[in-house]
C-alpha cells in the first residue's frame, strides 16, 4: 500500500532522512522506533509533502506521491495524527469532529455515533471546548477526527507522548481494534517501543535518519540490541551493539 524509497529529507543544509526504505502492506499495523531526533517524525511529515523530500521516492497504491501538495496527499484516503494533537481548541468537541469529516456525500451522523461508540468520552464532551481536555482526551479526538475521513492508511505520530498510563492503554487498544475489527493500515510512530511492537506486525528502528533494523514485532521485541537501546533504559546505539 505504502512504499518508501531511497527517501532523503532536508531541514536547510541538515540531512534529517537517508536514503530510508519502509514497506507497508495493505492491512499491516507498522512501527517505527527510535530516539528523540531520529528522524520519525520527519518521515511521518515527508510522506504528507513537509519538508519535501529531497531524494527517493513515496509511492501509495502504486501512485507516485512524492511531490504531490499536502492536500491532494489527504484526497487518497490517508490520514495523519500529528505529533502534538494539533486540535483546534477554541472549537468544541463536535465541531472538531466534523472538520474532519471532508467528504459530503458520506452520512455525518453515522460516523458521529461511530466515533461516539469507540469513544463515549467524546460524547459526554461534545459542546467542551477541545483545548479544556485532559491529554489523553484530547488525543482521542485528534484520531476520532481523522478517522472521520474514512482513511485506509492512518498515520500516527507519537500517540501516548505524555499520556498517563490509563490512556496510553486505551489508545492501544484502539488501535489494535482499527485494524482487526475495521481492517485498517496503520504506520505508527512511537517511542513506547514496547507497547508499539506488541501491537505491530513489522517494525523499523531509526537511528540517525538510518534504518537501522527492521522484523516482526515479536522478533524486534526479543532482540537484545533492541532491549538494551529501547526497552531497559540503556542509551548503547544499535549499529554499535
Amino acid at each position: 500500500m505504502l512504499k518508501i524509497s531511497e527517501l532523503s529529507a532536508h531541514y536547510g543544509s541538515v540531512q534529517a532522512l537517508h536514503h530510508v526504505n519502509v514497506q507497508v502492506n495493505e492491512g499491516e499495523i507498522v512501527t517505527l522506533i527510535g530516539a528523540n531526533g531520529a528522524g520519525k517524525s520527519t518521515l511521518m511529515n515527508t510522506i504528507f509533502g513537509y519538508p519535501r523530500a529531497s531524494g527517493g521516492s513515496i509511492a501509495f497504491e502504486g501512485r507516485d506521491i512524492t511531490k504531490r501538495p499536502s492536500h491532494e496527499i489527504a484526497k487518497f484516503d490517508i490520514a495523519i495524527v500529528p505529533e502534538g494533537r494539533r486540535i483546534f481548541q477554541r472549537m468544541t468537541v463536535m465541531e472538531n469532529l466534523l472538520m474532519g469529516d471532508t467528504s459530503r456525500d458520506r452520512r455525518t451522523s453515522q460516523d458521529l455515533e461511530r466515533m461516539v461508540g469507540m469513544f463515549p468520552i467524546l460524547g459526554n464532551r461534545a459542546s467542551q471546548r477541545a483545548g479544556t481536555l485532559s491529554g489523553g482526551e484530547q488525543q482521542m479526538l485528534a484520531i476520532a477526527r481523522a478517522l472521520m475521513s474514512h482513511p485506509r492508511l492512518l498515520l500516527l505520530d507519537e500517540p501516548s507522548l505524555g499520556l498517563a498510563p490509563i490512556y496510553i492503554k486505551k489508545i492501544f487498544s484502539v488501535i489494535r481494534e482499527l485494524n482487526t475489527q475495521y481492517g485498517m493500515t496503520v504506520l505508527l510512530v512511537e517511542q513506547n517501543a514496547h507497547h508499539a511492537l506488541r501491537v505491530a506486525h513489522r517494525g523499523y528502528v531509526l537511528q540517525h535518519g538510518h534504518i537501522a533494523l527492521e522484523g516482526d514485532g515479536r522478533s524486534l521485541l526479543a532482540d537484545p540490541a533492541v532491549r538494551a537501546a529501547y526497552l531497559e533504559g540503556d542509551t548503547t546505539q544499535l549499529d554499535a551493539a
